[in-house]
């Protein structure tokens, strides 16, 4: 039971401000113009009826509008901390009222500023605290209206009124806050879930990557392990212990080759699984993937200077994978934007250029995705990281969109650092 009552009058939260949540300065400011408005216009109203509507002493008058004002700035952190205050100065101004002779035709127990600043302090409240809190709430207000109309039912009748009128602010301050609520879990959930999208994208193209690289990788093991298998016949007069060390690298190449299949099974899905044991493309099947992309609709110019053809694996096979996303994008956004791929090798064979540069469609086209998954970019960004490279995207001033990757062709490319 004590448990129980704790919990009744202990604050639903911290003491953050209503409306303190808004990206509006304007909005945030609301709660406290209203409270200092209903202390502007309550204080002296109440300081000045008391004595003459109800026949109080001024002094006592003063004093007590000061005690039931004084808490609605403080509703705007702390409601419930406001609403027991002024209920118990409400409280003590009506037993007050005991004392001096009876006024029919004045409210009865709560005078009618009473009234107002009950309210304004019940639907702040309700806008903070727990269901069960404002029930009580609402129960002891009701309760003590009651008894004290009973205590002298000769005077007038203002229980009526505050009773079902505290109920509906209180239902409505809890639909109010419960919308409010379910809207920010419902914008956090969105965050959350836009967040394990694009963590999800990104270790699925890191994992194709991994897949196709391991092709790359293989295919330099099996050399290895073909050479020094045949070094002993190929090359005459080798010494024994020669042989026996080209023996030992074939053996773990072999051993490697063997981890290398473990884990391209780990990184396969049933789905991929036939589909990327294929050989993995390069720089020279850009023709075929434009030349497709033109079929497709998409009027596409491509340029491939000197030297492309003798590209490190790794890069060839990175710049292959770029220009197929960047033309997968400009199908699916811009459909019939005319197109320009290059691939350019710098005179001191130091990096590969590739660049795909869309205008903006001359003719009103429907854009086959209004949105992406964004794998095209996360694809771009991890393929240029891992070989030490640097990647340019965004739309250009005329319109359209472009795409620049830049891909060390040296052994300076530094590792890829982690996301």
């Amino acid at each position: 039971m004590i448990q129980f009552l704790r919990s009744l009058v202990t604050p639903a939260g911290p003491p953050e401000p209503l409306l303190g949540r808004s990206s509006r300065p304007a909005v945030r400011f609301l709660p406290y113009a209203v409270a200092w408005l209903f202390v502007v216009i309550l204080l002296p109203t109440t300081a000045m009826v008391l004595p003459k509507n109800y026949g109080m002493a001024p002094g006592l008058a003063f004093g007590l509008a000061v005690l039931q004002t004084a808490p609605l700035p403080i509703a705007v952190r702390r409601p419930l901390l406001a609403w027991a205050v002024a209920f118990l100065a409400d409280l003590a101004g009506t037993l007050a009222l005991l004392a001096v002779p009876p006024a029919a035709a004045e409210p009865w127990p709560w005078p009618p500023m009473e009234i107002i600043g009950m309210l304004v302090l019940t639907f702040a409240l309700g806008l903070r605290e727990k269901v069960r809190t404002l029930v009580a709430a609402w129960l002891l207000l009701s309760g003590t209206t009651l008894v004290l109309h009973d205590i002298a039912p000769q005077r007038g009748t203002a229980w009526a009124v505050l009773i079902p009128l505290t109920g509906v602010l209180l239902l409505l301050a809890s639909a109010l806050r419960a919308r409010g609520d379910a809207r920010r879990a419902l914008a956090e959930q969105e965050t959350i879930s836009e967040a394990e999208r694009a963590r999800r994208t990104l270790l699925e193209e890191r994992a194709r990557i991994a897949r196709e690289l391991h092709d790359v990788v293989a295919h330099h093991m099996s050399v290895i392990t073909v050479q020094a298998d045949s070094a002993p016949y190929r090359i005459t007069g080798l010494p024994a212990e020669a042989s026996a060390e080209f023996g030992a690298i074939a053996a773990t190449a072999r051993e490697s080759l063997t981890e290398m299949r473990r884990l391209l099974g780990v990184l396969r899905n049933e789905e991929t699984a036939h589909t990327e044991r294929v050989p993995q493309p390069g720089a020279e099947r850009v023709p075929q993937l434009v030349e497709a992309t033109v079929r497709a609709g998409l009027p596409v110019e491509l340029t491939i200077g000197d030297g492309v053809a003798e590209l490190p694996q790794a890069v060839d096979l990175s710049a292959y994978r770029i220009v197929q996303e960047a033309l997968a994008n400009v199908v699916r956004h811009a459909p019939g934007a005319a197109t320009r791929v290059s691939l350019t090798v710098d005179p001191g064979r130091t990096a590969l250029t590739v660049l795909v540069v869309n205008a903006a469609a001359d003719r009103p086209e429907t854009p086959l995705e209004s949105t992406g998954t964004g794998h095209g970019l996360v694809g771009m960004r991890e393929r240029v990281r891992l070989v030490g490279g640097s990647l340019d995207t965004g739309p250009l001033p005329e319109g359209g969109f472009r795409v620049a990757a830049r891909l060390p062709l040296t052994d300076t490319a530094k590792e890829p650092r982690p996301a």
